[in-house]
């Protein structure tokens, strides 16, 4: 059995936002994310330790995850209550132009918890950053999720494939990875 703490942590949730169901991103994994995310949520607000939501307000003109399009609303069986803080981002890392590093540390916090979408991109990117930075960091892996794609050879991986590779790049090195089970048996 594994020990780690991640009392009071940040629970930091990446782009849980309606563009993600749009069929053209194809077909995903974890299809009970949204539900193991709520699970995580109800505790943490329980708790009343900080939930921080990070909103993609696209720039490209054709995003669906451009702020004025239905899509950049968030999910909402996973979204904010008032009073929660919301973060937007205009790239794939929820550190870079938002003032997150400044917002943690400023509030004395030292842990993440992150949960979102899309495993290979805006949380992989944002998990990378926050454990460069030296923030104890840790990935719900089925509290995220990714989709199907292209390897550089040109051979369709399946969202398993993609979600376990991106979660064993990250894992040792820049957070520790840990089952909604596992994190919420820990949150005591």
């Amino acid at each position: 059995m594994r020990t780690f703490s991640t009392h009071g942590a940040v629970l930091l949730l990446i782009d849980l936002q309606k563009a993600i169901d749009h069929p053209d991103w194809g077909v995903r994994n974890n299809p009970m994310a949204e539900a193991r995310i709520g699970r995580i949520l109800t505790r943490w607000r329980a708790e009343k330790w900080p939930v921080w939501h990070v909103r993609h307000d696209s720039v490209e003109p054709d995003s669906r995850y451009r702020p004025g399009q239905p899509g950049n609303d968030f999910k909402p069986e996973v979204a904010p209550l008032s009073g929660e803080t919301v973060i937007p981002k205009h790239t794939n890392n929820a550190f870079i132009g938002t003032g997150l590093e400044d917002r943690l540390r400023e509030g004395g916090h030292t842990a993440l918890v992150i949960v979102g979408v899309i495993t290979n991109n805006s949380v992989e990117a944002t998990v990378r950053m926050a454990g460069n930075l030296g923030f104890d960091t840790y990935l719900v892996e089925d509290g995220c999720f990714t989709f199907g794609r292209m390897d550089w050879e040109g051979r369709m991986r399946s969202a398993d494939e993609v979600h376990a590779m991106s979660l064993a790049n990250l894992d040792g090195e820049y957070c520790t990875v840990v089952s909604a089970d596992e994190l919420l048996g820990d949150a005591n």
